[in-house]
């Protein structure tokens, strides 16, 4: 390993897990999207001996700023406790790996953007951890296990090219780039709810009702499969909605569809925590957006603008 990490300027992309939602976290087979949407981590040299972290938002603004002494990692000053601790705590993973990173006499500024709302729940976390583990040359599972935990599909969407399967068996996460692009990708669209859900809760609702379940595991895992072969929105829609019954059932919970979309044609999926951020709605609407809109929910991407 480098004895010190040296400038860099790097990006990662976001994410969005169109099948297995928490049952991936049991090993199910998840189809996973690498979004156009991203952040940037750039590094440079810095003469004070502490590292310097600024973190902006989509349109420049800084959010976040915080100077931490080098090597300890102790906050000298900061604009946000939590984040500061959480920050300290990724880094103090990476450096369980490298001992060297940041372990120098030199200081670093560091400075993060992203070119999308935190609100978006299109990972903010991941896609920071993803860059300073490449940064810091260290294993980025690794990093997640040791700090967050989660499944670990984002980071592999961090660095992808384009949609994969992930599978997370004994604790090893196994990556497949597939290719999936749906001739009815016109009639797919992204819509955002704009009702934060606590992941870590919605985990934890999971693994009180499911556990070891072998069949819904198993059932996920077919219906991931179906989806790459899907040639018709119908079939599609059909995948979609049996997807829905069996996680509603394991959490039981309504379907996002059912709360707020209940006359939509097409069907609604939830993607990751159920109930917030956004949803696929797949159907054959000639104004969906309009109709979304009119539902009192403003952002709606269209599939071929998310999903690199």
């Amino acid at each position: 390993m480098n004895t010190k990490p040296e400038s860099a300027l790097l990006r990662a992309h976001g994410k969005l897990l169109l099948t297995g939602e928490y049952a991936v976290l049991d090993g199910a087979l998840g189809l996973a999207l690498p979004v156009r949407y991203g952040q940037t981590l750039a590094v440079a040299p810095d003469e004070s001996g502490n590292l310097h972290w600024t973190s902006a938002d989509e349109s420049g603004e800084t959010w976040f700023e915080a100077t931490f002494a080098l090597p300890d990692l102790n906050p000298l000053h900061t604009t946000g406790e939590h984040t500061a601790q959480r920050l300290r705590q990724i880094l103090q993973a990476c450096r369980t790996q490298n001992p060297s990173f940041l372990a120098g006499q030199s200081g670093w500024a560091v400075r993060t953007r992203t070119d999308f709302p935190r609100a978006w729940g299109l990972g903010t976390s991941s896609t920071l951890l993803a860059a300073l583990a490449r940064w810091a040359e260290v294993d980025p599972y690794r990093v997640l296990f040791d700090t967050f935990g989660g499944s670990g599909y984002d980071i592999a969407c961090a660095f992808a090219d384009g949609p994969l399967l992930y599978h997370l068996g004994g604790g090893t996460p196994r990556v497949e780039r597939v290719h999936f692009a749906p001739p009815f990708a016109e009639q797919l669209l992204f819509v955002f709810l704009g009702k934060k859900q606590d992941s870590r809760a919605g985990i934890r609702r999971f693994r009180e009702r499911v556990q070891n379940d072998s069949g819904l595991i198993n059932a996920v895992s077919d219906l991931t499969r179906q989806c790459l072969l899907a040639q018709t929105l119908s079939d599609f829609c059909a995948i979609l909605l049996e997807h829905e019954r069996l996680i509603g059932r394991a959490l039981d919970l309504p379907r996002a569809q059912d709360l707020y979309f209940s006359d939509f044609s097409g069907v609604v999926k939830s993607l990751g925590a159920w109930g917030g951020d956004f949803v696929l709605a797949a159907g054959a609407e000639s104004d969906a957006v309009r109709y979304f809109r009119e539902k009192g929910f403003g952002v709606c991407v269209p599939y071929g603008e998310m999903v690199l």
